[in-house]
Formats: structure tokens, C-alpha cells, sequence
């Protein structure tokens, strides 16, 4: 016997379970089917932007989210030379309920998500269940097929399938939905080392002779990104461990003395940088949103707040549809049509950031910002806010709709 459900969400990532919550709170009958058992993986995007905490207080879930622990970030600076830095980005200038970046693990915000999932009696959540298939009618998606961690296999059928399954989209692929792959100059390893207390709250990063490393202060931790050519992890691996520590402390001479603390490459992870756009994001039936449709570049990590605003918007726009029970390719382009603009202009941003910035920091070539954007800022410090909105709110921020709304003491 088949199962049946109005949206079915393929993905719980940030995409995945907003969607799903702000549908349940609409009426809408969603089930959300994740592959994995829980959400512990590391050094994924961990960034709560200014725009999503928002989103966070009109779901009423602000005051939960500030009980987790974590980091602020208020700044970003560039090195402008081996004695100063340079803040590009000051989101304490941002006139925002929440003037700062979160770094809170992924794997918090998304309990928190599904935690206020299950209060909602049309949210179902599925863990260790992956979509394998997808089933059609006369050329219209009406549902997926499912295989389960211990090997179990079936179908559910739904009115809408809604692919959040990210860069590598299972969705994506099975419903023929080609991504245009921009060129992209590096790939990023993630590593922790030690933090003591509140030294370096800002984000800065290092660049010197080639080595590029951006260091997140986390809670109790740095979380470090080392830049480098792309497809270099087999040369990387074969220079060994005390080659990689060398270039760390090049780029970053005060960790010096911590790059030991990193004891093998067994916990360096590299991640294969991609940024490629989805001409069209939806076949009958079935529709991508966040990295399924537009892969992001790690600069300025906004590739989670882009995913949650698809989501928003996507709520927004089909929530209707769906509870009459029939959704159109025109309702699928709406939200297409939307949310094409901003992610455009910010893929636009990054490949300016990869061409200008980031190519010749990796090539040695540059060891800080151009020096027209270095005597910008400090002619005119308040342009320091334009790179703090476009990173932290965004070209089209996403608001909770009213169905959605909750107090605090609601949820």
C-alpha cells in the first residue's frame, strides 16, 4: 500500500526543515525525509545570519535559538598589511533587530527546527530515509520512492515534491535538472584548533605567499577554512601533515605555536567548492530550492541564508495552492521567478570575489584586499555597511508569513 502526503521534502537542512515547519503551520500535510540518523555533521555552514535570526523571533523561536550556545561575530576585516587590518564588513552598523552573525552548529539550529516540527500535528519527520526514485503519472512527478537505513524500500505519494537535498541533489538529477557549473579558482579544508577565551572575536583571515586561511571564532574553538587550488587534496595528502601545519602558520605566524594541536589529516575535511545555477527549478510536479538549485560559493557564507529565504518564499507562495490540493507549473515558477534575481546578483558577487580576491590571494600574487577597496573604506568607513547588508540580510530578505507566526510563548 502507498503512502500518501501533500509535500514531500526530500533533504532536512536548514531549506528542508524550514519549509516543512512553515507548511505544517499552514495546514498542509508535509512529511520531510532525511538520509541520515541525525544532523551531527561537522563543518557544515554553521552561519545564522541577521535576516534568518528574524525569521527566528517571528516563528517565535528567537528566545530558544539565543539559549544555544554560541559565538558572535560582528566584523569582518581583511589584513592590509602584517601590522593592520581592515573591517570590510561591520554588521553592528546594520539597523536589524539582531546586528551580528550567530555561529551556532547546524546540527542545534535543525533540532531546534524539528523540535518545533513535531509540536505542529502535520509535520512528519523521517530519519535514516532516502529518496532512490521518483514516481511520475503521464509525465507529472507525483511522488518519490524510498529505500531506509536497514534496507527497506517503498513510496510515498505526494502532490508536490520539493528537493532540499543540496549541492548533489538526488532530486535534482532524477527530474532532469541540469546546474550551469561556474568556474571556481579553490577547494576549502576545515579544521578546528583550540581558542582561548574571546581572543580574535572578529573574522579574519591570513594570506601570505600563497597560504589563505580564514579563521570563525567559535565557542571554545577556531574554525579554520585553508584555501587552495582546486582539485589539490591528493597533492595536499601526499605532502604530509607537518607540510599542511607550515603553511597554516605562514599564513597565520600567532597560531604558530597551536598548529601542533592539529594531529592528523584524517581530521582536515576538504570540500569540493562548487557554484553552478539551475536554469529552470521545477518540472511538473517537483521543484529544487537552496543548493539543489544554486550551489554557493563559501565566501561570505551565505548559502544557508539564501536556502531559508527559498524556503520562506516557497511557503509563502504554494502554501495556498497546496491545501486546495492542486499545484501548478505556474505556481512553481512564481517561486522560480522570485527568488532567480538575488541569487543571481549574489553568485554574481562571489565570482567577483573569486576573480579579484580570492585567485591571486591563493597565487600568491596579492596578500590583502585591492588597494582601491583599501582607500574606499577608510575615505568613507560607512560603505562598510553595504558588504555587512548584502552578507547579512541580503538583496530580498524573506519574512515569516501570518500563518506561520508564533509568540514565544506559543511554540
Amino acid at each position: 500500500m502507498n503512502e500518501r502526503t501533500t509535500c514531500l521534502v526530500a533533504g532536512g537542512g536548514p531549506a528542508g526543515m524550514v519549509l516543512g515547519l512553515l507548511l505544517a503551520r499552514a495546514g498542509v500535510d508535509v512529511t520531510v525525509l532525511e538520509k541520515h540518523s541525525d544532523f551531527l555533521r561537522d563543518f557544515r555552514g554553521d552561519t545564522v545570519h541577521p535576516s534568518t535570526l528574524t525569521l527566528l523571533d517571528e516563528l517565535g523561536l528567537g528566545e530558544k535559538f539565543a539559549a544555544l550556545p554560541q559565538s558572535r561575530l560582528n566584523q569582518v576585516s581583511l589584513p592590509v598589511d602584517e601590522n593592520h587590518n581592515l573591517t570590510v564588513a561591520d554588521f553592528t552598523r546594520l539597523n536589524v533587530p539582531h546586528p551580528y552573525v550567530a555561529m551556532v552548529p547546524q546540527w542545534d539550529l535543525l533540532d531546534l527546527l524539528a523540535e518545533a516540527g513535531r509540536a505542529e500535528p502535520n509535520f512528519h519527520l523521517r530519519m535514516d530515509t532516502e529518496v532512490i526514485g521518483l514516481l511520475r503519472d503521464k509525465g507529472r512527478v507525483t511522488g518519490v520512492a524510498y529505500q531506509t537505513a536497514d534496507g527497506r524500500t517503498g513510496e510515498i505519494e505526494a502532490e508536490l515534491t520539493v528537493g532540499c537535498d543540496g549541492r548533489w541533489s538526488v532530486i535534482r538529477t532524477l527530474a532532469g535538472l541540469m546546474p550551469r557549473e561556474f568556474p571556481v579558482p579553490m577547494d576549502t579544508w576545515w579544521f578546528r584548533l583550540p581558542r582561548e577565551g574571546d581572543e580574535r572575536d572578529s573574522l579574519v583571515p591570513g594570506m601570505r605567499r600563497g597560504s589563505f586561511v580564514i579563521v570563525i571564532p567559535r565557542e571554545g574553538y577556531f574554525q579554520i577554512a585553508y584555501l587552495a587550488r582546486k582539485g589539490t587534496d591528493r597533492q595536499l595528502r601526499a605532502e604530509g601533515l607537518d607540510a599542511f601545519r607550515a603553511k597554516v602558520a605562514e599564513a597565520l605566524p600567532e597560531f604558530t605555536d597551536r598548529v601542533g594541536k592539529l594531529e592528523s589529516l584524517d581530521d582536515v575535511k576538504v570540500l569540493d567548492v562548487r557554484l553552478n545555477l539551475v536554469k529552470r527549478w521545477h518540472v511538473d510536479g517537483a521543484l529544487c530550492i537552496g543548493d539543489a538549485a544554486h550551489a554557493m560559493s563559501p565566501v561570505g557564507g551565505v548559502g544557508i541564508n539564501l536556502a531559508v529565504q527559498d524556503a520562506v518564499a516557497t511557503a509563502r507562495l504554494l502554501a495556498g495552492p497546496l491545501r486546495r490540493g492542486h499545484v501548478t507549473k505556474r505556481d512553481l515558477a512564481r517561486v522560480h521567478r522570485r527568488r532567480w534575481l538575488p541569487t543571481v546578483l549574489v553568485q554574481a558577487i562571489q565570482r567577483a570575489m573569486h576573480h579579484s580576491f580570492v585567485r591571486p590571494a591563493i597565487e600568491g600574487r596579492r596578500n590583502g584586499p585591492p588597494k582601491a577597496v583599501v582607500r574606499l573604506l577608510n575615505l568613507v568607513p560607512a560603505v562598510r555597511r553595504v558588504p555587512a547588508y548584502l552578507v547579512g540580510v541580503g538583496f530580498l530578505p524573506e519574512h515569516a508569513p501570518e500563518f506561520a507566526r508564533r509568540s514565544a510563548r506559543d511554540s
